[in-house]
């Protein structure tokens, strides 16, 4: 063979060694030059083409129709391999090289490799969750090197033997604590849990006057301070426990170790973040737990967690803060007679980086507040200082437009939904993904009950509301190939935002509360407007888009939609076409649903 081949990316990567060896000595490789024709349709599979330089085209029969186009690193025909004959023509657009893999070579491995062959499969979700398998069995290896530190353990109650039950349980709920060591004088050390005591009082029918020491469960299992957290959660499940003592190298109690705590660092790390929120009495705390946000993010994608895993537990993480801000700064005599609600991407669920605030409040009608408006700039001026910036369309608390009665608000929705003009449609789309997070959340009915009368079924109104997901072209050329301009693939305009407003739009005339994109596409193909296939295609290509854009962004272009195709693998790049394929034709068939026209 000319060339080594390099079998590290997909498909290839999913090759036994003995495979891998078996496809490199079967290898040739072609030269075609420009307007040569590599397989005709209706010729016979012979050989996989796997293109080092150049670029191909597949045309229809009769020349008229292009499907897709081929480069660097991309293969073709493999339709043609498995069922024996080729329906298109392939040609050189220029000087072209391939490796060619012969039909019984691919073949044997094609029917011998279930992952090799799942690659090929058209669901694009099958092909993802192959790429994301490859990366979880290295952050395994990770998690397994990851040390027992002081930044990964709780500090340990430490009580007498002779301390009653009652004492205690009261130390225990003073310190937050679900647990307390035990020193004996034997210098042993035993432990006590909140379920021995309620076992001891409850079961056993102890009086409150028994020492701890005559209930403590001894001896305690232990773990080295800078030993593995692999190995502490090895000796948790062998030993059938869910917590640890941890111990120095003197083996005297450094700190405590239990099993959920655990699983989270081995995960995400964002327990920590967590306790830093719920614990934070002054927003200048707050500040500090929302700092450690951006760290989160960049442990869950490096450690390779589903995407759709990332949003969720950033969205939650958004409004435990955002609720704990709001309870700091609202008196708390107004907290339960309004609402704060959050709308866009973090409306839907669906925000990873912090991006701009977009929020409204819904006051109770018989709400009396002269200086709601003002707590209201505040509130917006302490979201900036947690990193949430000012939203350009000023769609936030701070501005009064955003600020009303529930009946206020009953009327603007119905106001916006009859006038239907291209002003009204916009704010109509963010009032869409509402999502109550502090106050009283029954008040969001003021929004969704009005949004569902007046656009359920309400194909008028939803012809014009359609719009903005059409407007923008998908970024494919006519040869179906990836299509950039000098500042990138605007992977927000011509695949984020079409499928997020296009599965809005059908969401509203079927009627569907949830806010959340992928929610909405279940709960469209359990209603049968979309078919299975076509919701899980659209939120497979919605996953992978975020997730280029975020790796992007993580990389320093915090604030870009663009990616750089020319820096993606081959395999992103076959993805990412399939993408777009599946935004394109879902684009096609909204225009035909509402009835839309160029």
């Amino acid at each position: 063979m000319p060339e080594p081949f390099d079998t590290a990316h997909p498909p290839f990567n999913y090759l036994t060694p003995t495979q891998a060896k078996q496809c490199r000595q079967a290898l040739d490789v072609g030269y075609f030059r420009r307007g040569d024709t590599l397989i005709h349709a209706g010729d016979t599979g012979e050989q996989l083409f796997i293109i080092i330089k150049g670029s191909v085209e597949e045309v229809s029969e009769d020349g008229k129709e292009v499907f897709s186009h081929y480069t660097s690193d991309d293969l073709f025909d493999v339709p043609a391999l498995v069922q024996g004959t080729a329906k298109h023509q392939y040609r050189a657009l220029e000087d072209t090289l391939c490796h060619l893999l012969p039909a019984e070579a691919f073949l044997a491995i094609y029917h011998n490799n279930p992952d090799f062959r799942g690659y090929f499969e058209t669901n694009l979700q099958r092909r993802q969750a192959l790429m994301v398998q490859a990366r979880q069995q290295q952050n395994l290896a990770e998690f397994m090197l990851t040390r027992i530190d002081d930044s990964n353990i709780q500090p340990a109650l430490c009580v007498s033997p002779n301390l009653t039950l009652q004492a205690a349980t009261v130390q225990m709920k003073g310190e937050r604590c679900d647990c307390a060591l035990v020193n004996f004088d034997d210098g042993e050390c035993g432990i006590i849990t909140r379920t021995n005591l309620l076992h001891a009082l409850v079961l056993d029918g102890h009086d409150q006057s028994v020492p701890v020491g005559e209930i403590a469960t001894r001896p305690v299992v232990s773990v080295e301070h800078g030993d593995f957290l692999f190995h502490a959660m090895i000796s948790m499940t062998r030993r059938r426990v869910k917590r640890v003592r941890v111990v120095d190298n003197q083996g005297q109690t450094a700190g405590m170790l239990d099993l959920p705590q655990v699983l989270s660092l081995f995960s995400t790390h964002s327990h920590v973040l967590n306790l830093q929120i719920a614990r934070a009495q002054t927003i200048d705390e707050l500040v500090v737990a929302a700092n450690s946000q951006s760290k989160l993010i960049h442990t869950l994608f490096n450690n390779g967690i589903h995407t759709r895993f990332v949003m969720q537990l950033i969205a939650t993480v958004n409004e435990q803060i955002m609720e704990k801000a709001f309870r700091l700064q609202v008196p708390e005599a107004f907290q339960q007679r309004c609402c704060l609600v959050v709308m866009g991407s973090e409306g839907r669920g669906e925000q990873i980086l912090k991006t701009d605030q977009d929020n409204a409040l819904i006051l109770a009608d018989d709400l009396n507040w002269p200086e709601c408006q003002h707590i209201m700039d505040i509130f917006s001026q302490t979201l900036y200082q947690l990193g949430y910036p000012p939203c350009p369309g000023n769609v936030m608390v701070s501005n009064p437009k955003w600020v009303k009665t529930a009946s206020q608000w009953q009327q603007a929705v119905r106001n916006l939904a009859h006038s239907a003009n291209e002003q009204s449609v916009m704010d109509l789309a963010i009032l869409a993904d509402s999502h109550p997070i502090a106050g009283d959340l029954t008040l969001i009915d003021a929004i969704q009950l009005p949004l569902s009368d007046t656009l359920t079924d309400n194909m008028l109104t939803l012809n014009t509301f359609v719009r903005p997901a059409l407007a923008f072209r998908v970024p494919l050329t006519v040869f179906g190939s990836l299509k950039s301009s000098k500042d990138g693939l605007d992977i927000k305009k011509g695949g984020i935002f079409p499928i997020v407003h296009g599965v809005r739009t059908m969401s509203l005339e079927k009627g569907i509360t949830e806010t959340n994109t992928f929610d909405r596409l279940e709960q469209l193909a359990k209603l049968g407007t979309l078919a299975d296939e076509t919701a899980e295609n659209l939120s497979e290509a919605l996953k992978l888009f975020i997730r280029l854009r975020l790796r992007q962004q993580l990389d320093g272009e915090q604030q870009s939609n663009c990616l750089d195709v020319a820096h993606l693998p081959a395999s992103e790049r076959d993805l990412l076409r399939h993408g777009l394929h599946v935004v394109k034709k879902f684009k096609q068939s909204l225009a035909f649903h509402y009835h839309v026209r160029d």
